[in-house]
């Protein structure tokens, strides 16, 4: 019998099995600060993270609240500023950042800026780009992890905080950004979707335990397309599960909401 997750907590573990060991990792807060900890702890030992605040590759004694939280310099290679984490990025140093947004569209471009048609007056304002753009821009592969929804995933981004795909192949090169970055993987709490290479846009490649792929096209606002073989995505651990909970968010900061 299958030990019980919330989908937080698989969102968590399924974000902690991408990334590479002696890869480096742009990290965001919240729920991919969780993951790059189980990572370190269970798959990715040697992996850098680095933190828009400054700090590169701490040994962080706890779960940071914020990437400008002094856990992330804490026993760190480096404690620098925003202006050095952003010329890294910017010199191809960088090979992965997790973002998020509240709208996402089928070439992966993020909006985390506002809902609504009037940029003066929203019907919602979020915080807006933060280094979002940057590290889309600039990092060699994007991970998005967010809860799937219609309101999430939409035919077109209200407003367009951070590149994706743009809207279609050669786009991102042709306004300018560099060659081979972009979008790479959405972790969802129903799968894993990545991008087709000839069209860049968004297609399942694994199912969740007990989701049907009826059930994320019912959550999504758009056409998904179907990778050639579609993958049945492992379930947590145990062992993930026990060093999520009692090592990386003993205090349920990310896991209990």
């Amino acid at each position: 019998m299958s030990a019980e997750y919330n989908p937080l907590e698989l969102m968590v573990c399924v974000g902690s099995r991408v990334l590479e060991d002696n890869s480096t990792v742009e990290v965001g807060t919240g729920v991919p600060m969780a993951a790059t900890l189980l990572a370190q702890k269970l798959y990715a030992p040697n992996i850098i993270a680095i933190f828009e605040a400054g700090g590169v590759a701490p040994l962080m004694p706890g779960l940071p609240i914020s990437v400008g939280d002094s856990r992330t310099s804490h026993k760190a290679l480096l404690a620098s500023s925003m202006n050095d984490v952003m010329e890294t990025c910017q010199r191809g140093m960088v090979d992965y950042t997790f973002l998020g947004g509240a709208q996402i569209d089928m070439y992966g471009n993020l909006n985390s800026t506002m809902i609504g048609d009037d940029y003066q007056n929203p019907k919602v304002r979020f915080p807006g780009s933060g280094g979002a753009n940057d590290l889309g821009s600039l990092c060699w592969k994007t991970i998005v992890i967010t809860p799937m929804d219609k309101s999430r995933f939409v035919e077109q981004v209200d407003y367009l905080t951070t590149p994706g795909f743009l809207n279609g192949k050669g786009a991102r090169e042709k306004a300018g950004l560099p060659l081979g970055t972009g979008p790479y993987k959405v972790i969802t709490n129903l799968a894993i979707l990545g991008y087709d290479e000839e069209t860049c846009r968004m297609q399942v490649e694994s199912l969740h335990p007990g989701v049907t792929i009826e059930q994320v096209e019912e959550n999504c606002g758009f056409e998904l397309l179907k990778a050639a073989k579609i993958e049945d995505t492992p379930p947590p651990r145990d062992e993930e599960l026990r060093v999520l909970r009692e090592e990386v968010d003993p205090t349920g900061y990310i896991i209990g909401r």
